[in-house]
């Protein structure tokens, strides 16, 4: 009997895998790939749950990789659900559930297709899973400690697809053929506390705050490049905790989060902020601290074999010839780039991390069929 995907896809949202519980999906998952004849591994690292599933020789010079998450977003607030965020409760052919669309769907559709591959056409070559617990949380010992033990290993895929949601509207409009880069930055002015009354005797931090997110968020970066929309930055926080409208506060934080193309590495953003933290430093007399985290950097798989294969099998199963895309914002191939080529296909994505996440079924059949069609292919 086939895989299900769409039974499967029920009984992986039934599991409350919110990052970083493990929730039994991965448990689930390996129990299908290892009785289909996958070799599988748990690669669990600082409590993070992983799963590594290959089934073929190591080594293989033919090794296709899918890549996707089991782990979900808090549910929020689930008064707000018409349905049980666990329940997987199928209406009107539309399957409800946290992890619907974000990705449990995904994992279903490639670990269906891949076990009812091996099994009908037993391919020349490999065909390998990497599933994660924390695609949702820091993402530090996911993905990127399932790719540390593959080349401890001598693990290699030759070619990868992410199951993430790559489409806006309907079912086969977009593949990701690549990733704006992301980093947050958080800056603390810090100057001299007073009366208000007496403004001279204090040094207010707020003015210097607002030149520099002003200077900030009115930087026209770049104008996009090729394949890139323009890097964008966006300033996410302003706050003095100060209660009180008689009192210059000491200190004010503020953050801003940037989503840069391919025309900047993160190393050059994080110079040019830090060029303007140090021209409004010196024009107002205050202190100013920046703490930087990179999320990752931007990347292109540029479109030849692996897109062309991808967009063919699209094509042919929903007759939509896919846009290649670099928008959205981060996913795990930003980590998968490193290893080998990546491309990012999946269903639409309207309403993941939202209340009442939601999946037509017939998506999720669509998405096994292009999978499929991927591998064979790819495998012929």
């Amino acid at each position: 009997m086939p895989v299900d995907p769409i039974a499967l896809t029920a009984d992986l949202i039934r599991c409350p895998s919110v990052t970083p519980v493990e929730g039994g999906a991965l448990q689930l998952l390996d129990k299908l790939l290892s009785d289909a004849g996958f070799e599988t591994t748990r690669v669990d690292r600082n409590g993070t749950p992983n799963l590594f599933a290959r089934w073929g020789a190591r080594g293989a010079n033919k090794s296709f990789g899918f890549n996707g998450h089991t782990d979900v977003v808090p549910v929020g607030d689930e008064a707000a659900w018409t349905v049980d965020p666990f329940g997987a409760k199928i209406r009107d052919g539309i399957m409800y559930g946290r992890g619907a669309t974000d990705m449990k769907s995904g994992v279903a559709a490639f670990a269906a297709a891949a076990v009812d591959f091996v099994k009908d056409t037993p391919p020349d070559g490999a065909i390998i899973l990497t599933i994660t617990g924390d695609e949702e949380g820091p993402s530090t010992d996911g993905t990127i400690a399932l790719l540390d033990w593959m080349q401890t290993n001598n693990e290699a895929m030759t070619a990868c697809i992410v199951g993430e949601p790559t489409c806006p509207n309907k079912m086969g409009e977009m593949i990701k053929v690549g990733r704006r880069g992301s980093l947050t930055s958080h800056f603390t002015v810090t100057g001299k506390q007073g009366h208000s009354a007496y403004p001279h005797r204090a040094n207010n931090p707020l003015p210097a705050m607002a030149r520099l997110v002003d200077r900030l968020a009115s930087h026209e970066m770049d104008q996009g490049s090729d394949h890139f929309d323009a890097s964008t930055l966006a300033v996410v926080t302003i706050d003095t905790g100060n209660p009180a409208t008689n009192v210059i506060p000491a200190a004010c934080k503020a953050s801003a989060n940037v989503r840069f193309n391919d025309l900047h590495t993160s190393a050059d953003v994080i110079a040019w902020m830090q060029s303007e933290v140090d021209a409004v430093a010196a024009e107002f007399g205050v202190q100013i601290d920046m703490n930087t985290r990179v999320s990752g950097e931007s990347f292109l798989t540029p479109p030849g074999e692996l897109s062309d294969l991808v967009s063919a099998a699209v094509e042919m199963e929903t007759g939509v010839t896919p846009e290649l895309s670099t928008t959205g914002g981060t996913s795990d191939a930003r980590f998968v780039k490193n290893h080998c080529p990546v491309v990012e296909v999946g269903l639409v994505g309207k309403t993941m991390h939202q209340v009442d996440e939601c999946v037509p079924i017939e998506q999720i059949t669509q998405l096994k069929a292009i999978y499929t069609r991927v591998l064979r292919d790819y495998f012929s």
